[in-house]
């Protein structure tokens, strides 16, 4: 986008799958700063796990700070290892993991995984995994700082070498390195792959009623 030009967002919420820690170098930090504020600029509502510390704590609040709305969907048994401090925005409480992610696939329009560990990328793969499946057909970005994802892009690239992952699925996943180059190339995102199953045939609406049974 120009600078001038109306940076509303075709996106009204994103999701972010972030971290509970900072990581080691600054420009970790940064780069969650920097997403919030592409957010901000689109005026784009945020979707999180209901930390309030590491990167999910620096990007809730930075989003929280511009004006737009924070929903935090957190598991009630980890309130007391990822909240510290005042949480900003609304914070939902759900029973479980499996739930949290039901919650957040449901109220956001688009999904964006900072660097992050075990948790993080868990998140992403079941997002790129439900699209595949056809249970969405929501963009799906990694924000590659620093190539902190090079590793992990250069694997899906071999799954498709071995035969494992279809070339047009390979295009579920969208990466680049900046926060505005991110967010440009999922606003122009259309699925091409063919799902495993027809967006039809799965019970969205109902995404989350599962874990409550």
């Amino acid at each position: 986008m120009e600078e001038g030009d109306d940076m509303r967002s075709k996106f009204k919420r994103v999701c972010v799958f972030c971290g509970s820690q900072s990581g080691n170098r600054k420009v970790f930090s940064d780069a969650a700063l920097e997403l919030g504020d592409e957010l901000v600029k689109r005026k784009i509502d945020l979707v999180y796990g209901g930390g309030s510390v590491g990167l999910m704590g620096l990007i809730s609040q930075k989003v929280y700070d511009g004006g737009c709305h924070v929903l935090g969907v957190i598991p009630k048994a980890l309130m007391p290892l990822e909240i510290s401090g005042e949480t900003v925005g609304e914070v939902q409480i759900v029973l479980n993991m499996h739930e949290r992610k039901a919650v957040m696939a449901r109220e956001a329009d688009a999904f964006i995984a900072l660097p992050g560990g075990y948790g993080t990328m868990e998140e992403l793969m079941e997002m790129i995994t439900w699209s595949q499946l056809g249970i969405h057909k929501k963009p799906v970005g990694l924000l590659n700082v620093d190539g902190y994802y090079n590793s992990l892009l250069g694997l899906f690239d071999d799954g498709v070498k071995e035969g494992f992952i279809k070339p047009s699925a390979r295009e579920i996943v969208l990466s680049a390195p900046t926060a505005q180059e991110l967010l440009e190339k999922m606003e122009n995102y259309t699925p091409l792959h063919k799902h495993v199953a027809p967006h039809e045939s799965w019970k969205v609406e109902k995404l989350g009623d599962y874990s409550r049974k």
